[in-house]
């Protein structure tokens, strides 16, 4: 178990799985709101504490620099460092049946971690990864405790079972969210529909009722001239129909509505990054802000990958800034008839990149180095965002030299 196993691919001895591209795409294509989902998930983490028998429990989600805490139970933990982890091991392929470390302060990767050596002083710890398509660990489902622990054959397979019900949950979570918009566009439909064609239909029926009500006193020209007129508000209803059906819904003045549950606001996304990344901040010592263009802070634009995309940038400024620096966040929009074209710029005082840096993460390249008090690199942040960014058919500007801090501009458009 000390031992690199030869599906390792290290960097500083920190393990990456070989698929952590399709891992960290696997991630993203989920478009989790890390800081969203205890609610998901509460009950299954109190359960697989009961059935271990352990004080703590954590479901946990890596990405390229974080480990989030999704939800806990007998824990506050939000995130930590990926390198800081144990679960970084349970994502490897080796440990697709479970990986455990009986005694954390024995063990030369943890012994020195806060959360050995300072409260709540753990000594065991067990993780199943939580695997999407039977290959592709998005994280681990762990059980943790601060006395010398064994699970027996039976309590490590119901604790598979929970981490199959965790992977299924997360599925279902996004499809919810997605029949959630659908089930809202199609009423918005509906009641456009509704409001639209009931004047029409009503003058209608009134030429129908007059021809009724005039009976046999009604002449030839007269009742042709009515249904000539019955005749062209019909059509004028089935072309209302087909102009109701063919439009976006969502292109309503802007601001004019709230944003829907797979949307952001500038204010919102503001809010979310600093929710998120204030702590590995304030832990290093930066001063994080986050400003938004307050004239189009309030419309919504959709959430895909855009807290992936910053989110990244903002935990790579903070590996590659010494204390006492800053990090700048600035969101603003453009908005014109047709579309709104998002502009997020990420600026540093961090040690900055050389040019063969910046065209290599252009190119997808996925070599690493450690962050300014030796933050383990995997290599595959910026490697991702320019990844989400041309998936999104957006663009990817960095300014930086070597010593003068980094500048991560993008451009998304949308129509």
């Amino acid at each position: 178990m000390d031992g690199l196993p030869s599906t390792y691919t290290s960097n500083q001895d920190q393990p990456i799985p070989e698929n952590e591209v399709d891992r960290l795409l696997a991630l993203s294509d989920l478009d989790l709101d890390y800081t969203d989902l205890n609610h998901v998930f509460a009950d299954l983490t109190k359960l697989a504490a009961k059935v271990a028998g352990t004080s703590i429990s954590l479901i946990n989600l890596i990405d390229s620099f974080t480990q989030w805490s999704v939800s806990s139970y007998g824990i506050e933990l939000k995130q930590m460092p990926r390198e800081e982890s144990v679960c970084q091991y349970t994502i490897m392929p080796e440990s697709s049946q479970g990986f455990e470390v009986e005694d954390l302060t024995q063990d030369e990767r943890f012994k020195d971690r806060f959360y050995v050596t300072d409260s709540p002083y753990l000594k065991y710890y067990y993780g199943i990864p939580l695997k999407v398509n039977g290959e592709v660990a998005l994280g681990a489902l762990c059980v943790l405790h601060d006395q010398y622990k064994t699970l027996s054959s039976d309590k490590k397979e119901m604790l598979e079972i929970i981490a199959g019900e965790v992977v299924n949950r997360i599925k279902m979570h996004q499809t919810i969210i997605s029949l959630k918009e659908k089930v809202k566009e199609t009423n918005s439909i509906k009641n456009k529909v509704a409001h639209d064609i009931r004047g029409p239909i009503r003058g209608i029926i009134g030429l129908a009722e007059i021809i009724q009500m005039q009976g046999d006193q009604n002449k030839l020209d007269e009742v042709l001239d009515f249904i000539g007129l019955i005749h062209k508000s019909g059509n004028s209803v089935l072309e209302l129909a087909d102009e109701i059906l063919s439009q976006n819904f969502d292109k309503r003045e802007p601001g004019k509505r709230p944003p829907k549950e797979n949307e952001f606001t500038l204010l919102t996304l503001q809010s979310k990054l600093k929710d998120m990344f204030d702590p590995q901040a304030i832990t290093k010592g930066i001063a994080l802000d986050v400003k938004a263009n307050t004239p189009q802070a309030g419309i919504p634009f959709p959430k895909n990958k855009i807290l992936q995309i910053v989110g990244n940038l903002i935990s790579n400024s903070i590996k590659f800034t010494p204390a006492g620096g800053k990090v700048e966040v600035y969101l603003d929009m453009e908005v014109d008839s047709d579309r709104k074209t998002l502009n997020f710029s990420v600026k540093d005082s961090g040690v900055g990149i050389s040019p063969e840096k910046i065209q290599e993460i252009k190119e997808g390249g996925t070599s690493s180095s450690n962050g300014t008090i030796g933050e383990k690199g995997f290599g595959f942040g910026l490697t991702l965002v320019q990844r989400l960014i041309t998936s999104l058919k957006g663009q990817l500007n960095i300014k930086s030299q070597p010593g003068m801090g980094a500048e991560f501009q993008v451009i998304l458009t949308l129509a």
